[in-house]
């Protein structure tokens, strides 16, 4: 596959470097504020417009340049503002969405190469390798885009979560608690097909793909003692992690995706109690306790949990 920098793909410029406590907030604006966080497509407020400045217009991409979530990118679907650090990417041929998605994940797939307050992207992002074009086995029809991308549950029935008679349970009767023996990744081969998992808060904590094998078993679930501290991820393939800032929690009970789902969300619950300072080490972990549903024998409701996420939209999709 030919790689090329992406301003030979993209015209890059920086964005409006606007300061959000001078706007006027409105929840009913069409104008979306975007900054440089890696949640909900980067926007953290609706806008009026600004000194009278035209905003950047919908399907043109963000991409973060410093603070912690480098090189977050995000394809805008409405007329936005941007924050300071962030440059907006426009093609210099027409692209459809699926293709500007495509580069967006190439470009989130570098980020391993940066780090906050360190070296930042700002000098260097013009000049980032991405692919020529998108591949064949990206190209499908609108059709079947539109079926894959569909809003649509598994299990058609609505199912409400009481927590009335939900029991406590020790994390340490559920899990195994561990770290992972694998090396840091600037020791690792670039290039391959096994995820590497970090403390980052996005992306199910992947931040890069090795050549060697994974050590890690899929049907597990990673947490974040340092670094985005408290976030919890479901591992749906085999991996990679750091021994330094994740612990892996390994099920003694049958676990699938579903469940999974379901209890990293409870786990995540307990996030507040945690931060920079005060590290969710193996420690702490085994001191967890959790709510869960439970059957008639007080014991955890594995159907009902996979039943309720089998019951949300786009679950078809999982």
């Amino acid at each position: 596959m030919k790689l090329v920098k992406i301003s030979d793909l993209f015209d890059i410029k920086y964005g409006n470097q606007f300061d959000l406590s001078k706007m006027e907030s409105l929840p009913d604006s069409e104008i979306n504020f975007i900054s440089r966080s890696s949640q909900s497509m980067g926007i953290v407020a609706k806008v009026e417009m600004f000194n009278d400045k035209e905003p950047f217009s919908a399907g043109l991409i963000t991409v973060t340049l410093g603070g912690t979530y480098l090189l977050s990118s995000f394809l805008q679907q409405k007329p936005f503002y941007t924050a300071q650090n962030i440059k907006i990417l426009t093609p210099k041929k027409s692209m459809s969405d699926l293709e500007k998605l495509f580069y967006c994940f190439c470009i989130k797939a570098n980020r391993f190469k940066y780090t906050s307050h360190g070296r930042e992207a700002n000098a260097t992002l013009n000049d980032l390798l991405i692919p020529e074009k998108m591949p064949d086995e990206w190209n499908i029809s609108e059709n079947d885009q539109l079926t894959t991308l569909q809003n649509k549950p598994i299990l058609s029935k609505n199912i409400e979560l009481n927590t009335d008679n939900w029991k406590w349970f020790e994390l340490v009767d559920l899990f195994d608690v561990s770290a992972s023996r694998d090396g840091l990744s600037d020791g690792l081969t670039e290039g391959g097909k096994t995820p590497y998992v970090t403390s980052s808060e996005s992306n199910n904590g992947v931040t890069s793909f090795f050549e060697e094998e994974a050590t890690n078993k899929a049907g597990t679930i990673t947490a974040n003692r340092g670094g985005s501290v408290g976030y919890f991820f479901y591992q749906p393939v085999d991996y990679m992690s750091t021994p330094v800032d994740v612990r892996i929690l390994t099920p003694k009970f049958e676990i699938d995706s579903f469940i999974g789902l379901f209890m990293k969300t409870i786990l995540q619950l307990e996030k507040y109690r945690y931060n920079y300072s005060r590290k969710m080490g193996s420690d702490r972990l085994r001191e967890f306790k959790i709510k869960l549903p439970v059957d008639l024998n007080n014991q955890p409701d594995w159907n009902f949990m996979r039943d309720y996420i089998k019951s949300l939209p786009y679950s078809f999709n999982i």
